[in-house]
């Protein structure tokens, strides 16, 4: 135990803005569940958001080389050229739209870009709209920076489509950034062209705001077709495009990825890059070379097995009483309905991992609007997934 004194001395000393610093649970959870494990207790792990799967060998082959080869030292603070132009000609091509390798940041993981963003372009008392449930760092990052977070709900009657009437009647004078997430991370929802479209018209005439698109799960699709809102007439300028290698590439320990953006937004970006953490870790960037023109085959089959796994979790949950769950379009996340339990969501997430043996997330830790919902990540195997929808109904059905 702690001593409180000790507690006492060390909030002393922080400055008021780190009260307002969120954080993720997902490894507060998985630490219980490790110490759960440790006792002897058989603890089936769906609360990660990582891909199961080692990184290609392709890959790995290509930062040994890299080491070998002495990339041992700084590199640009936006990152090792040749990177960047392998990233503006994937981000080309899948985007249809023309990037310069000088509007790509190379960035230690997807988070940076967020948070870069958001200090460059968020004045104290501005509004930021994000998605709600969503991934829990945009808001911790709005309030940190002394934002307004506006929260755009994400609702299961409408397949947890962001909708975008929320967003043009939500626009004030001080909106000054828009988050999008598709494929979304808690609940799967998949925004549409028409979609984008309404809310690209929505701010194509306001000049002092943009749009952060974070597509980190845009190859992680089994349904429908991943629409970027950088891909719209007028709109590449008004965009910073969020992606990277850790989910695509099961290279979430690598640390990598990165922004694209306008040139002199990237520069900023880039001195921010410089102040925070220097560059990216050469190394991994040459190997992100690699993982964008070596062979895809291994993330293909990743993606295949990702979708069977969807769909058996899908239809176990959807066979359980008093339960409900839509069938995710993108990344490996589901959302099921807990309503009809009357248990606050907390309470269910201790509760599935005391009596079922199950780690899960609540969806209240996603925002407001995921309370009565929980998020299952189904990077695990099919087995494993299984014996976890018989865990769920026996300690259900003893409640």
């Amino acid at each position: 135990m702690m001593n409180p004194q000790k507690v006492e001395k060390v909030s002393s000393i922080l400055a008021d803005r780190m009260s307002k610093l969120g954080t993720e649970t997902a490894f507060e959870v998985l630490a219980r569940a490790r110490a759960l494990e440790k006792q002897g207790h058989e603890i089936v792990h769906l609360e990660i958001g990582e891909p199961d799967f080692d990184t290609p060998q392709n890959i790995k082959d290509a930062a040994i080389k890299a080491l070998k080869a002495g990339y041992t030292h700084y590199t640009p603070s936006a990152g090792i050229l040749e990177l960047r132009e392998a990233i503006a000609k994937h981000v080309s091509k899948s985007r249809g739209i023309n990037v310069d390798p000088d509007e790509v940041v190379v960035t230690t993981g997807g988070k940076p870009v967020m948070s870069f963003v958001i200090l460059a372009c968020v004045n104290p008392g501005d509004e930021v709209m994000y998605p709600n449930p969503g991934y829990p760092i945009y808001e911790s990052m709005i309030n940190f920076i002394g934002g307004k977070p506006i929260p755009i709900p994400l609702l299961e009657k409408n397949d947890f489509r962001l909708n975008p009437a929320d967003i043009t009647k939500k626009l004030t004078k001080k909106t000054k950034l828009i988050i999008l997430n598709s494929p979304n991370n808690p609940t799967g929802g998949l925004l549409t062209k028409d979609d984008l479209k309404t809310i690209a018209d929505s701010v194509m005439d306001k000049d002092n705001l943009m749009i952060l698109s974070d597509e980190i799960y845009s190859r992680i699709l089994y349904e429908g077709k991943h629409e970027s809102i950088a891909s719209l007439p007028g709109m590449k300028d008004k965009t910073v495009i969020l992606d990277g290698f850790s989910k695509t590439y099961a290279m979430t320990g690598w640390r990598l990825g990165y922004g694209v953006m306008r040139k002199d937004l990237a520069k900023q970006i880039a001195r921010l890059n410089t102040n925070f953490v220097s560059c990216a870790n050469a190394v991994t960037q040459m190997a992100g070379i690699e993982a964008l023109e070596g062979p895809q085959g291994e993330v293909t089959k990743m993606v295949a097995e990702f979708k069977k796994r969807r769909d058996v979790i899908v239809s176990g949950l959807n066979k359980i009483s008093n339960l409900s769950c839509t069938k995710p379009k993108g990344a490996f996340y589901v959302f099921p309905n807990f309503k009809k339990i009357g248990m606050e969501g907390h309470k269910m997430r201790d509760f599935l991992l005391e009596k079922a043996g199950v780690a899960s997330l609540p969806g209240v830790d996603f925002g407001k609007y995921g309370e009565g919902y929980v998020r299952f990540s189904y990077a695990n195997s099919v087995e494993n997934i299984k014996k976890a929808l018989v865990k769920i109904e026996d300690a259900l059905r003893k409640l």
